[in-house]
């Protein structure tokens, strides 16, 4: 079991890999490491804000960066992952001397995707609700 928004949430799992929507090209995670992931990422967190800092604290620690990405046919450099004031969890994307901020969850992801980004699928799917 897991707590979102304070209420206790009952997780059922099979055995297949869920796979996120293909023009993120998120990695495929099999259900009992992401029901794995997703607790280790919300452990000691009581709402959804602190949760979301789970996440965030998650993806920094272990997505490998920098890598590049192709964000409407330009190459980019993923320089760092952040948080707005608004709680959205975001890429750093650089080309040149321009920074622009993209939602992780709007980051067309390099296939293959680099290593750590079973986390971004771990909060794709936390945040759908699984």
């Amino acid at each position: 079991m897991t707590k979102q928004n304070d209420k206790l949430v009952v997780v059922h799992m099979d055995v297949r890999k869920l796979k996120p929507e293909p023009d993120i090209n998120l990695p495929a995670v099999g259900q009992a490491k992401l029901k794995r992931l997703i607790e280790e990422a919300v452990v000691d967190a009581y709402n959804e804000q602190e949760q979301t800092v789970g996440f965030l604290t998650m993806i920094q620690e272990h997505l490998a960066l920098p890598f590049s990405a192709n964000v409407l046919g330009v190459e980019v450099v993923v320089e760092k992952i952040d948080m707005t004031g608004d709680g959205q969890i975001v890429a750093v994307c650089r080309r040149d001397k321009i920074r622009q901020r993209i939602g992780i969850l709007d980051l067309p992801l390099p296939v293959p995707a680099p290593a750590g980004a079973e986390w971004i699928t771990a909060y794709h799917h936390w945040r759908k609700g699984f």
